[in-house]
């Protein structure tokens, strides 16, 4: 029977702490997360045990600790999650070429052209939930409905439900037809809605909107002179479960950039400046590696009362040197104000385009040594490791690897 929804959202579970448990499966059962051990570190993901005592991922790691006293804590190796992330797009790949990563871990897939060979968009579900197991030894969970917005729903409402004695995986299907959009939007929690954070929330809760059925009875009028037209437009619109987006193939890196948070605090442009080194170090190698370029350096500065800052630069010509991403994200952090301290430092590069069609530059011509400087350390990490060489400013000569303390440091 046609239901019409052909939109798929497949959301991995527990992404990072499934993928370590498949190689240490002596952990199943136990309370597991994926994050920064020490007091400054942060929950990454959490397996549903872990999930049972209340312990959440982004949470802090001192407070899943107080939780769940337990709780087993494992590093992380962003490298490998890599590495499964591609081989999962390619098992939903063999069912649709219509694939939109959203990340590491989930993905919409448009499965209207899929009928015929493969069957109904359900079947299709059960079937890459099959593969997933039989080929990862990995679990997901699928929402198939009409449109994204309602694939995403859905695949919420799929979720296992957390338990000590273990998850409670159920179908890991939720189909929301059309002729049933209605019946499944009207009892869910307004938060559940994109774009309802709690400013948002507050906002309605005056209005008296407490459900997505609350919210589809406020005229669009209201919506807009409470939230502005763009996001109260946007609410109305979603509270009826209309998204006309389409599911749209797309595999280019948008940003690259890496983060750390500190052991301690630091106070000082002189104390920040080696780490600052290093993680431009560490992004300029993986734009070169990558073959990208990029025109817009950010760099965001979390304090320790955890407010959280960014400062933006585009350039005048893309670039992949360290040696400029540095000189721009120097003077970004110039404008900061550091007394208080730095909990959080991280560096990125945007608007990103192909490295092989870089327009060479007067500079290069007259002055070339930067360039074929860091070529040469490229060549001699690939020979002789990335410990070899690296900026005198920093003891350890290795630039940041992929998710390298990425959610704190351990002690």
């Amino acid at each position: 029977m046609a239901t019409g929804a052909t939109i798929l959202h497949v959301d991995m579970d527990a992404f990072f702490v499934s993928v370590e448990l498949v190689r240490r499966p002596e952990l199943r059962g136990r309370p597991v997360v994926v994050g920064g051990e020490g007091d400054r570190g942060v929950v990454a993901a959490a397996s549903y045990e872990a999930r049972a005592y209340g312990v959440r991922s982004a949470m802090s790691s001192k407070r899943a600790r107080r939780l769940c006293p337990d709780l087993l804590f494992l590093g992380g190796d962003h490298r490998l999650y890599e590495e499964v992330s591609v081989r999962i797009m390619e098992i939903f790949g063999r069912y649709t070429p219509l694939v939109e990563p959203l990340s590491l871990d989930e993905a919409f897939l448009d499965v209207s052209g899929a009928r015929r060979l493969h069957g109904p968009p359900e079947l299709v579900a059960t079937a890459i939930r099959a593969d997933l197991v039989t080929e990862e030894s990995l679990t997901c969970s699928v929402g198939v409905a009409p449109n994204k917005f309602l694939a995403k729903l859905a695949s919420e409402q799929a979720k296992p439900k957390p338990g000590l004695a273990g998850p409670d995986f159920g179908s890991g299907v939720v189909v929301v037809p059309a002729d049933g959009i209605e019946d499944f939007l009207v009892p869910l929690p307004v938060q559940a809605v994109w774009g309802v954070g709690p400013r948002t929330f507050e906002r309605l809760a005056r209005l008296g909107v407490q459900t997505i059925g609350d919210l589809g009875c406020i005229p669009e009028d209201t919506l807009v002179a409470a939230l502005g037209q763009s996001a109260g437009s946007q609410l109305w619109r979603l509270s009826r479960g209309i998204d006309e987006r389409r599911v749209v193939p797309e595999h280019s890196t948008k940003s690259i950039g890496h983060e750390e948070t500190f052991a301690r605090d630091l106070a000082s442009a002189f104390e920040v400046h080696p780490y600052l080194v290093r993680m431009v170090d560490s992004v300029a190698r993986r734009l070169r590696r990558t073959g990208v370029v990029g025109r817009t350096v950010s760099i965001k500065v979390r304090y320790p009362d955890f407010t959280t800052v960014g400062r933006s630069r585009t350039l005048a010509d893309p670039t992949d040197l360290g040696v400029e991403i540095l000189e721009a994200a120097t003077t970004l952090l110039g404008s900061l104000e550091l007394g208080p301290g730095i909990r959080l430092l991280g560096v990125s590069v945007s608007n990103l385009e192909d490295g092989s069609v870089r327009q060479l530059r007067l500079e290069e011509v007259v002055k070339p040594g930067w360039r074929a400087a860091e070529g040469a350390v490229d060549e001699i990490r690939e020979r002789f490791g990335t410990g070899a060489i690296g900026p005198a400013v920093v003891d350890d000569l290795g630039p940041k690897e992929l998710g390298e303390k990425q959610w704190g440091p351990d002690s």
